[in-house]
């Protein structure tokens, strides 16, 4: 199936046939007709399997039909600055043809710009919630006219705490506006906020719920907590590996990450929560144009990093939710090309690693690099295996401040060394 059997405007065929969109996705097949039909939809897929297409082709195609008009009639929230960007570039790509106007809103970016942009006309606008209620608040964008709300990668929404901030907004719009509910994982407290403001939606899954792409191939390195530096450094070393995109929970390991491996030699930047958004934006650039050949990032880049071809995604320290293992591993894998998914494996974390497991319904290969051996593996998942779980699922690798604090040090004192014996 292409495109065209869905009889979409010339001004949207010619877009796709000037970025090379010619045959659909799973999410695409089954999402576009629902959307067509104005049904209310939720829909689960995998990250990266085309889901910004599957809801602003069709909400591009009504507004081509529509009368004109300059009143902001789309509105999709997403949960970072990155994932706005991104969405926003792939709307206005696929609308190039038509005078349809695409703005973006996010923080870490002066308001006034943002407001010049929504004053001369935005009829689709792509928005972080707590940016778009600053706008509603200074009266800079009313959503009165709102017909089509997408709420993307809601679930991470949730978990970031915009549940009240969604629901202002879902308030302030019509309603008989259509709603479409779009996110790679579906746990319990999305499911119940799904029912809450969803109408007899139509519910699209291409994949079970939080699985992970068949194009990914998952892999584990237990090691030490104190030796995943030496690790990492040899690993893209001695590999010879060009485009690693690495995460980390902490930001001040992620920036002990790039110090290490850059004192190895190997070009690495950074991408976390301090960092300015232009500073983020150059990391991401550098990275992409392959000036640097290490990304090391925390939770904050997951959902915004969008890069063709990607081979590797690390995690150097799982993450403290299940799910999130899932989003993180979806930078690599995509739109049908391979990867992989490499995580390092401390004792402390093989309950993490059970309940990722579980989740994603695969036991994970593990490979031992002689030299790197966790000493009484096999006893420990033994016992982790018969013992009832005193902690949430997928949190029970969170260190406590003072461990952190140790762990820390011993990487500082590593990094030091290196140093040292480089300037000698």
């Amino acid at each position: 199936m292409n495109f065209k059997s869905f009889s979409f405007s010339p001004l949207l065929l010619d877009a796709l046939e000037a970025l090379n969109f010619h045959t659909l996705t799973p999410i695409q097949q089954t999402a576009i007709p629902a959307i067509r039909r104005n049904k209310d939809v939720l829909a689960t897929a995998q990250t990266g399997t085309g889901k910004t297409a599957a809801f602003s082709l069709p909400i591009i195609q009504r507004l081509i039909e529509g009368e004109p008009s300059k009143a902001t009639q789309a509105l999709i929230l997403a949960p970072t600055r990155e994932l706005v960007e991104q969405i926003a570039n792939n709307i206005k790509a696929f609308a190039q043809f038509t005078d349809i106007n695409v703005v973006a809103l996010f923080g870490g970016v002066n308001v006034a710009g943002q407001r010049d942009a929504l004053a001369k006309g935005a009829q689709i606008v792509v928005a972080t919630p707590g940016r778009l209620l600053d706008h509603i608040t200074r009266a800079n964008i009313s959503l009165a006219e709102v017909q089509y709300l997408v709420l993307d990668e809601a679930d991470r929404m949730l978990d970031m705490g915009f549940i009240t901030d969604i629901q202002k907004v879902i308030d302030l719009v019509k309603p008989t506006r259509q709603l479409m509910l779009f996110s790679a994982t579906f746990p319990p407290a999305m499911k119940q906020f799904a029912m809450g403001v969803l109408k007899q939606p139509e519910i699209v899954q291409v994949a079970p719920e939080n699985t992970t792409a068949d194009t990914v191939r998952h892999i584990v390195y237990p090691v030490e907590q104190e030796r995943k530096l030496e690790l990492l450094s040899e690993l893209i070393g001695k590999k010879n590996w060009q485009q690693v995109l690495v995460f980390v929970n902490m930001k001040e390991i992620a920036d002990t990450v790039v110090a290490e491996l850059q004192s190895y030699g190997i070009t690495a930047t950074v991408c976390h929560g301090d960092k300015k958004q232009g500073a983020r934006r150059r990391a991401l650039r550098e990275f992409l144009e392959g000036s640097v050949r290490v990304l090391v990032a925390t939770e904050v880049a997951a959902r915004g990093i969008d890069i063709v071809g990607l081979p590797r995604v690390i995690n150097f320290d799982l993450p403290f939710l299940a799910e999130d293992y899932v989003h993180r591993i979806g930078r690599t894998g995509r739109a049908g090309l391979s990867g992989h998914a490499i995580s390092f494996v401390s004792r402390d974390e093989e309950r993490t690693l059970m309940s990722i497991e579980s989740l994603i319904g695969q036991q994970i290969k593990r490979y031992y690099l002689p030299g790197y051996e966790v000493a009484s593996r096999e006893k420990l998942v033994e016992k982790l295996s018969k013992k009832p779980s005193s902690y949430k699922k997928g949190r029970t690798n969170r260190p406590s401040s003072q461990a952190s604090a140790e762990a820390r040090l011993k990487m500082r004192s590593k990094i030091a060394k290196v140093r040292s014996s480089l300037k000698k």
